[in-house]
């Protein structure tokens, strides 16, 4: 099961839910059907064990048996992911502006907010100028310090948090352009205001550039981070110009 951080295993940990969870993110990073053989190796389950949690895991409804014997994840874990998105309380008016921009400039639009102190990816609007990126998608976790994302949105965090941010998460390297020490990045946001347009090149992916500016929710000490991408190393004027006017179109009041 994924790492949580550097959390220290707690006690009393209920082996059987670690196991289920196991089992549910195995099946859900495979391909094609999981036979529950190929699940109990995967998750150094004993196969009567194995067996026990995958039909409870079909009862509950986060897998599914198919005709072949394979399992693939079931409908309460998309269930499951509505109700993560929902949870983050996006401004009511949030999905058309990001629409409208990227209608505006076919360009993707991007929303993103700190939850926990993880930048997580809250809304996305497609635009066929833009290229795909894949981890920048809703419900996802991405990297404040090579994103304009995460940059627009450390802005807004005292000195101590963004810190704190940097350093729990790690800042891996994604192009040679990629800064690594959290001095890197205080050095650039610690110039900027909240609101500031921030923006990036070639930082988390060679040959994409990223523009975003931070937009204050409506209750206080609450914001958003809107954003959109291209493709080569500036953002053209246009699309910041476009962008700036969405965030006037987001903001409260």
């Amino acid at each position: 099961m994924a790492a949580h951080g550097d959390d220290a295993e707690p006690t009393g940990l209920i082996r059987s839910v670690s196991r289920a969870l196991r089992i549910i993110e195995r099946v859900a990073a495979s391909p094609r059907p999981v036979p529950v053989k190929v699940i109990a190796r995967q998750c150094e389950l004993n196969l009567a064990t194995a067996y026990h949690l995958v039909r409870t895991l079909c009862y509950e409804g986060y897998l599914v048996r198919l005709a072949s014997g394979g399992y693939v994840v079931g409908p309460q874990v998309a269930e499951r992911f509505h109700e993560m998105v929902g949870a983050f309380h996006r401004p009511p008016r949030a999905h058309a502006v990001l629409q409208h921009l990227a209608e505006r400039t076919n360009h993707t639009a991007y929303l993103a907010s700190i939850s926990a102190d993880r930048l997580v990816i809250v809304d996305v609007v497609e635009g066929n100028r833009s290229p795909w990126l894949e981890d920048l998608q809703v419900g996802l976790e991405t990297a404040a310090h090579a994103t304009a994302l995460g940059k627009a949105l450390l802005t807004t965090l005292p000195r101590r948090n963004r810190r704190r941010m940097l350093v729990a998460h790690g800042m891996p390297r994604f192009t040679p352009a990629t800064p690594t020490e959290p001095g890197q990045v205080e050095a650039e946001v610690s110039r900027m205001r909240p609101g500031e347009l921030v923006t990036e090149s070639g930082q988390f992916r060679v040959g994409v550039c990223c523009a975003s500016v931070a937009v204050p929710g409506a209750d206080p000490g609450t914001w958003w981070a809107l954003g959109t991408s291209a493709r080569g190393g500036a953002v053209p004027d246009g699309l910041m110009s476009a962008l700036r006017t969405a965030a006037g179109d987001l903001t409260p009041g």
